[in-house]
């Protein structure tokens, strides 16, 4: 998209892009966003572990399908804001070679994209796609000039398909990505849940400032989005327990997001 014709920042609407930012403890974000991320904290001071166990379970999934599985292609969906350990660079530590496609369609996100590029490894591959998801055949067509589709892909919504319009909309967007990568691709998701009223009531609030509706999925429409796949152990589970650097997280109260892995017949 061309300059004249990019959305303008919105500044006087937060955005959950950088309250999520503000959430992780990053610097990207406005007034207007520390203010929405604050009554957030005071309605669900649960979501700043969120936030930052969503970012460790990107990581390990990368790592774990880059360094185990050898996947060398990421096709990573409504990206947001760059913070620490993005999907290039986690993927690129393990092998340098990786090509990495970020797709998101927040101005103040793609304004990022060059100081996320210009770390990206010599032997690599790392592009951003101004997009929407809710256009994926496009999706796939951009990025077939990027990645080789007839190798396996790992695609990722990271916590974004709360956005759908739907449950039928988020399977429709995830299914036409999926159908058109090889088998032996994979699928890596989460979302958060509707099992915490706090986290509903936070969803409700942050739709009542004007910013674009984010719906918390049951535990059960997340599971379905696998549906047809052969799932990573330990399945779909919440973010923190998936795969843990450090074991012993069953103790703690369980996160209302839900994630895993899936391999493509």
């Amino acid at each position: 998209m061309s300059e004249e014709h990019r959305p303008a920042i919105r500044t006087d609407i937060p955005h959950s892009a950088r309250i999520w930012n503000y959430w992780m403890g990053g610097t990207d974000y406005y007034e207007v966003d520390r203010i929405a991320g604050d009554a957030g904290i005071a309605v669900d001071p649960e979501i700043t572990t969120m936030a930052v166990q969503s970012r460790q379970f990107l990581i390990r999934a990368v790592r774990f399908l880059a360094a185990e599985k050898g996947i060398r292609q990421f096709l990573d969906i409504g990206t947001g804001l760059p913070t620490m350990q993005n999907t290039h660079e986690v993927a690129q530590r393990v092998a340098p070679e990786s090509k990495i496609v970020y797709v998101d369609n927040d101005p103040l996100v793609l304004a990022h994209a060059r100081a996320l590029l210009a770390d990206t490894t010599d032997a690599g591959v790392t592009v951003y796609l101004d997009s929407d998801y809710h256009r994926p055949e496009l999706i796939v067509s951009d990025a077939r000039h990027v990645l080789d589709f007839t190798e396996p892909v790992a695609v990722m919504f990271m916590g974004v398909l709360g956005h759908a319009e739907s449950f039928a909309d988020m399977r429709r967007i995830v299914h036409t990505v999926l159908e058109a990568t090889p088998s032996g691709s994979y699928l890596v998701l989460w979302d958060g849940t509707d099992d915490s009223a706090a986290y509903v009531t936070l969803c409700r609030n942050y739709t009542d400032t004007g910013g674009v509706p984010y719906t918390p999925r049951p535990r059960s429409e997340i599971r379905a989005v696998f549906d047809g796949l052969t799932l990573v152990e330990p399945g779909v589970v919440p973010i923190d327990r998936w795969r843990p650097d450090t074991p012993g997280g069953e103790s703690r109260p369980a996160i209302s997001a839900y994630g895993g892995v899936g391999r493509t017949p």
